[in-house]
């Protein structure tokens, strides 16, 4: 784990208020007969006009299927992450995560947000309003002195007072120079085990969950994950960074 330096950590805020404001932008436009592939056209016209580096093109991880060609991941419904852009119109009740990791001047930030495209159902929203309370309470977590599973535990705990299953096969991770960095962060852990937080580390942390299930499945395109039983998902991420203060959230607007 690479600890960064304030400097560094003042470039990753830059980056960050960037992805805040793509966040911002393409939430906003997420109505009701919008297509998905006009909300990752926006996207792309705003990152190039930034000069910044989308660090989902051309990514090529061990679980997808050849190197990813889009600047968005847009999970509609029971999709919960890595969501092929594709020919899609969202429709009233949608619930829309959308995530995002650019580059800017070598330093990376990676944040996502859940919207519900028009008139939110009420087990969505309060789907919705877990995931973030989860993400809150792991950036409460995240002080120097106490452990990466502290963090993880904050997310499960949420998870599971509220009902839902938690799955660890994907979760946070560390993040600086590239995308993914050591430390993996599971959405569920032991309080007091892991890694100590130190000043300096820079984390994504991200909880998501479907209603009903832990389990997963992929669709043919190699990419989108979706729940296994259909049931609807939610996703929340920050970018943070460690500070003898506690948490800061790089993924705010500036």
């Amino acid at each position: 784990m690479e600890l960064k330096t304030p400097d560094e950590i003042a470039a990753m805020r830059v980056t960050g208020g960037f992805i805040a404001d793509l966040l911002d932008a393409l939430t906003s436009r997420a109505q009701v007969g919008v297509n998905l592939l006009d909300l990752e056209d926006h996207a792309r016209g705003m990152i190039a006009a930034r000069g910044a580096q989308s660090c989902y093109w051309d990514y090529a991880p061990s679980f997808g299927r050849g190197p990813f060609r889009n600047v968005t991941c847009l999970s509609v419904n029971d999709a919960c992450l890595h969501g092929l852009p594709r020919d899609q119109v969202l429709a009233d009740g949608d619930v829309l995560s959308v995530d995002i990791a650019v580059s800017i001047d070598g330093w990376v930030a990676d944040a996502a947000r859940t919207v519900i495209v028009g008139t939110p159902r009420p087990a969505d929203q309060r789907l919705v309003d877990t995931t973030e309370r989860a993400l809150d309470a792991a950036i409460a977590a995240a002080v120097p002195g106490h452990r990466l599973g502290d963090v993880s535990h904050a997310i499960g705990r949420v998870a599971e007072d509220h009902g839902y299953p938690v799955n660890t096969q994907f979760g946070g991770h560390g993040l600086g120079r590239t995308m993914h960095e050591d430390p993996h962060v599971p959405n569920r852990g032991r309080p007091g085990g892991g890694p100590v937080l130190r000043p300096g580390m820079t984390l994504a942390l991200e909880p998501w969950l479907c209603a009903t299930t832990d389990r997963i499945v992929v669709d043919d395109d190699g990419w989108t994950i979706r729940s296994a039983d259909g049931s609807r998902a939610s996703h929340s991420e920050h970018t943070i960074a460690i500070t003898d203060d506690g948490a800061r959230v790089l993924t705010l607007p500036l």
